[in-house]
């Protein structure tokens, strides 16, 4: 059998770009089919940050600093969150649009040069610009621009498109989805009231930043929590954020249908009728995988996700697989983790097993959220109740928080009764950085009494994770009785002791 690479990747993702660099780096021969040239995803980095616009400055705004009070139903006790409102003229709320999209532009081409194309070129990559199929007569081999690409392996990295679900009048009312909503606001007259529908990491992210641009935000989920994978008490306190900032959340919801009447959009959300200038549907993501002729080469898939094994393989052993086109939320490092396991099994010999268990993943909201492992929920399924503590401390009693105005947040540590670290849950500021601390340490299995013996520099947002293994050590002192009672008498000694 004649092979013209070692890998072939299918797809323009990021996580397609890095595999294809990586695997160069190690002398491989690859090549790279970017069906389109779409650098849309890039808006989503720029503009959810752009969430902290009146922070930044880009925003003429009014700001009131009320607290306002939503319950922790975890102790009972009050937390105060400040509530950020808003208060924009159309003539102001249309040139922020215009402002941050301007703004969103420029990160955006700043991306796209630092994962270009004509950079994985340079590097050795054979880019090919086109659309594709697989075949499997006389070989296996992938057909692009009339050229037949024979490869020893193929990884397929092609990402996915929004899900559209079957809603009465949806589509003849019109919608947006994640890949054009940024385009509505370099209208002239950008919407102002918006329903999302869903709620992927992303709805979140954009509900928050639409609020602070000005927008009225309604934000409707079907479940009763923002994500089921996601600790049940994180999960509240965001929705409490969420609506602290003004943002309307509707758990438990279904629509039912929409209609245009006028110049108006209304929606049936179970019993409420709802006014709104424009709709974004972030319900799920299905994977491009309709033109690729899979399976004429044996590769099983259904609406939301490729088969794949441990190892990322499809049910074609020479094609693996990587990204939310194998399923799950589109989230960047798990996407480049994955990218980098398979592209390991696909160059080499296929023996490393996926395992997401140090791997952490981040909703970019404000403040962030942030999980690895797992929640104290699924380590008392696991473990056992009773083989299982739970460690938990608050934002308020730090420096950094206090000095930032960054109060509201929540770190919780779960930890068998050894130390191993078994997951980590985080509801606060900078706690994307915190979480990688966290994953360093499962990762190499580090126990929570070393955690708690750091050192970071004061004052600093790292001293929550501190605060929160310290408190293993004293649940194990307030354990040991014999303990105890033999420092009470070495003090006791020590003190009546005549030096």
């Amino acid at each position: 059998m004649n092979i013209d690479y070692d890998l072939v990747i299918i797809g323009g993702t990021i996580a397609g770009y890095k595999a294809a660099l990586a695997a160069t780096q190690l002398h491989a021969k690859v090549a790279l089919i970017q069906p389109q040239i779409n650098y849309e995803l890039n808006y989503h980095y720029a503009l959810s940050e752009l969430g902290k616009a009146a922070n930044l400055g880009i925003l003429d705004s009014q700001v009131n600093t009320t607290p306002d009070i939503y319950s922790d139903r975890t102790n009972g006790t009050a937390v105060l969150a400040k509530k950020l409102q808003i208060g924009m003229s159309p003539t102001n709320y249309t040139k922020a649009c215009k402002e941050t999209i301007l703004y969103a532009h420029a990160i955006a081409a700043n991306l796209t040069q630092i994962n270009s194309l004509t950079n994985l070129a340079a590097q050795g990559v054979d880019v090919i610009l086109g659309n594709g199929q697989f075949q499997s007569s006389p070989q296996l081999s992938f057909a692009v621009n009339e050229r037949m690409l024979r490869a020893r392996t193929y990884l397929l990295a092609c990402g996915s498109h929004p899900t559209i679900p079957n809603i009465e009048g949806l589509q003849t009312t019109g919608y947006l989805t994640l890949a054009n909503i940024w385009q509505s606001l370099e209208k002239p007259n950008p919407p102002k009231n918006w329903v999302i529908l869903g709620g992927l990491p992303q709805s979140i992210e954009i509900a928050q930043t639409l609020k602070r641009l000005g927008c009225s935000t309604t934000l409707i989920l079907n479940h009763p929590y923002i994500f089921s994978i996601l600790d049940p008490e994180i999960a509240q306190l965001l929705i409490a954020k969420l609506e602290s900032d003004g943002v309307r959340v509707l758990t438990e919801t279904v629509v039912t249908q929409v209609r245009q009447i006028e110049d108006k959009k209304w929606i049936q959300a179970g019993d409420k009728a709802i006014e709104t200038d424009e709709i974004l549907v972030a319900t799920g993501q299905q994977p491009n995988l309709e033109s690729l002729n899979l399976a004429a080469v044996g590769v099983k898939w259904n609406q939301r996700r490729l088969i794949v094994n441990q190892k990322l393989q499809t049910t074609n052993p020479r094609i693996f697989a990587c990204g939310d086109v194998i399923g799950g939320y589109d989230i960047a490092n798990i996407a480049n983790y994955e990218a980098n396991l398979a592209l390991k099994n696909a160059l080499f010999f296929p023996r490393n097993s996926v395992n997401y268990r140090c791997i952490p993943w981040v909703i970019s909201s404000h403040p962030m959220v942030a999980q690895i492992g797992l929640t104290q929920v699924q380590a008392q399924r696991q473990y056992g109740r009773n083989q299982v503590l739970v460690f938990k401390q608050y934002f308020k009693t730090l420096t950094a928080a206090q000095i930032r105005g960054e109060i509201t947040g929540i770190c919780k540590l779960v930890v068998r009764e050894n130390g191993e670290i078994l997951g980590a849950s985080i509801l606060g500021e900078e706690a994307g950085e915190l979480i990688n601390l966290i994953a360093l340490a499962m990762s190499q299995n580090i126990k929570v009494k070393h955690l708690g013996n750091l050192a970071p520099f004061y004052p600093s947002f790292s001293e929550i994770l501190v605060e929160t293994a310290q408190q293993w050590g004293k649940k194990r002192l307030n354990k040991n009785h014999t303990l105890q009672e033999f420092l009470q008498s070495f003090f006791h000694f020590r003190r009546d002791w005549n030096f």
